[in-house]
């Protein structure tokens, strides 16, 4: 792994650890409902956007947890900026990740198949 790979990553772990405890703990929205997890974080090489990929689980209405998201973005940002050293804070894009609700639906019809043998 080349010395770039190997910070970025460490830097993504670093930013989604960061970002569930603000986002879980900080984070004062009222249309951000329901259990938010933070699942993956992923920086541009330039280190100008991150993608930040959640899953939400309960959540009253899902579009208007990712518009309160995207709304405070600006204020997880500057909290990001106080606990991760870097020269230029990211840009935070949020993105569902679906890929539990994936895995459980591919579970399910698992499960079917082997019940019709």
């Amino acid at each position: 792994m080349p010395k770039n790979e190997a910070r970025l990553s460490r830097i993504n772990e670093e930013l989604k650890k960061e970002l569930s405890q603000i986002i879980n703990y900080e984070l004062k929205n009222p249309n951000v409902t329901g259990m938010l997890t933070v699942t993956r974080a992923k920086i541009t090489p330039d280190f100008k956007y991150a993608k930040v990929y959640v899953s939400i689980l309960n959540s009253k209405n899902i579009k208007k947890t990712m518009e309160g998201l995207k709304e405070s973005s600006g204020f997880i940002r500057s909290q990001i900026a106080k606990t991760i050293n870097l020269r230029i804070t990211p840009e935070l894009i949020f993105e569902i990740d679906d890929s539990l609700e994936q895995g459980e639906k591919i579970d399910t019809i698992l499960k079917e198949l082997k019940k019709g043998k």
